[in-house]
């Protein structure tokens, strides 16, 4: 008869240490076949969380698109400086600006166009719009400047408000009832909740829209103007002056009106010189850019002078893509009508 171990009762050391080690040679099985799947034979597009069904499924958003979906975009591109407050559900100029913003920081083509991979990256780096914010609703802060208070703040105030018309006559530094008839214009048109106070929001949106206003314009000294260049002394010419974002026109010295203006960016920036107006288009469309281009003075180039819906809208909060932009319609409408083909285009700073 074969000799037969006698049977040992195995202790409690030895079965915990036993059913430790298959525990962990279970977890490094799981944990090996993830890493199989998640990295080694990740397919194509998976580093970036989006595979090749989830592109398939995703429907791009581009320049024209409307609804919920681009309300949603532009509430994320708010949350990071790339969109004004206001959601639209129009995928406009200023949205595909944002989204063009937000691929070229992450070193990603430019498209301007939201793909499966630009909308991932940007749910990532962002937080779900609040239903206030998708909807434009917003609760006041508390009041930086109201009825009552006097002071440089308040001529500061009213001499932006001025800028855009909400403003007229002096500026007295007074926070009276015709300064919270300003500022509830103001913000009733930019959809700011409407206390005729002036709250963050307000002063932010105001200060993004207008230049600092001059000493003149703050203590109603009658304005003498930059210095024309003597190029504009002559003839007839639209005289635009880096220095003072302005642009003059000109007829044999005498300056007949005046209009705000903005140029372009670092990246795109409006040549100095002295040019010549050789084609004028009225309800231009830019073949580059494909965004509207009204009442267009074309002096160089692909650069023009015209009005600028954008910076009507959001002021000097951005830039154009080269050419001088004006925000007065009627203004510019009646620019147009006046300059003729030759008529002088004078860029610099004064």
């Amino acid at each position: 008869m074969p000799f037969a171990r006698p049977f040992t009762r195995p202790s409690a050391r030895t079965t915990l240490a036993t059913a430790t080690r298959l525990l962990l040679a279970i977890v490094l099985t799981l944990g090996l076949a993830g890493l199989g799947t998640t990295s080694l034979g990740a397919p194509a597009g998976a580093a970036d969380g989006v595979g090749p069904a989830a592109r398939a499924a995703f429907t791009p958003l581009r320049f024209g698109d409307t609804g919920w979906r681009v309300r949603e975009l532009q509430s994320r591109l708010h949350q990071l400086g790339l969109h004004s407050e206001v959601v639209t559900s129009r995928f406009d100029a200023q949205t595909r600006d944002g989204v063009r913003t937000f691929q070229a920081r992450r070193h990603r083509e430019t498209t301007g166009r939201v793909d499966a991979r630009t909308w991932t990256r940007l749910v990532a780096v962002t937080t779900d719009p609040t239903r206030e914010a998708l909807h434009n609703i917003y609760t006041p802060g508390p009041a930086l400047l109201a009825a009552g208070d006097q002071g440089l703040a308040v001529r500061r105030l009213q001499a932006r408000l001025a800028q855009l018309r909400w403003w007229t006559g002096e500026v007295t530094g007074v926070y009276d009832a015709r300064t919270t008839t300003a500022v509830r214009g103001f913000q009733e048109k930019r959809r700011i909740p409407v206390t005729g106070e002036v709250d963050r929001r307000t002063l932010d949106r105001l200060a993004a829209m207008t230049r600092q206003p001059t000493k003149a314009e703050l203590f109603n000294i009658e304005p003498q103007g930059p210095t024309l260049d003597p190029r504009c002394m002559t003839g007839r010419a639209m005289c635009v002056d880096k220095t003072s974002r302005s642009l003059r026109w000109v007829v044999d010295g005498v300056v007949k009106t005046r209009f705000d203006v903005r140029f372009g960016s670092d990246e795109l920036p409006t040549r100095e010189g002295a040019f010549s107006v050789f084609r004028k288009s009225r309800d231009h469309v830019s073949s580059l850019y494909d965004t509207s281009m009204p009442f267009a003075m074309f002096f160089s180039g692909g650069q023009a002078v015209h009005y600028s819906p954008d910076f009507a809208a959001t002021g000097y909060n951005g830039a154009s893509h080269g050419c001088v932009n004006v925000r007065d319609y009627d203004g510019v409408r009646w620019l147009f009508d006046q300059v003729r083909l030759g008529d002088k285009v004078i860029v610099y700073r004064s």
